[in-house]
């Protein structure tokens, strides 16, 4: 996936640029305790996904916040030269390495878990 170095690099740099940003504006209440409530979760490619079928609310949430998600990295991605499914996939990295314990992330392997004390487990290309 990632064929250059120096975009993975650039990519990586810029992501924290944008992940704090992304995360501050995701933690208003309706949206952490659907993730607290183990309803969402992270996913590898950069956007949050349905651990359990939604509500409609829920799943109006999370769409609003995915379409957000994608438009914060198709800019990001045209500033690093980077394709957005590069610039996604390195958010979606660093997004599930800062979940916290009781937190969902999907694993590469597609399977949900709930984040420990432990690292969580990501895609091997993850740095």
């Amino acid at each position: 996936m990632f064929n250059r170095p120096i975009i993975f690099a650039a990519v990586l740099s810029a992501t924290s640029m944008i992940v704090a940003p992304a995360i501050a504006q995701q933690r208003n209440p309706a949206y952490q305790a659907a993730r607290s409530q183990g309803l969402v979760g992270e996913q590898p490619d950069g956007y949050l996904g349905f651990v359990v079928p939604p509500s409609a609310a829920i799943r109006a949430m999370v769409d609003d916040l995915n379409i957000r998600r994608r438009a914060a990295y198709t800019e990001r991605a045209a500033a690093t030269s980077s394709t957005v499914e590069q610039f996604a996939f390195t958010s979606g990295c660093n997004l599930i390495m800062q979940t916290v314990p009781g937190e969902k992330y999907r694993t590469p392997g597609g399977a949900w878990e709930t984040r420990t004390a432990a690292p969580p487990t990501r895609d091997s290309r993850c740095v």
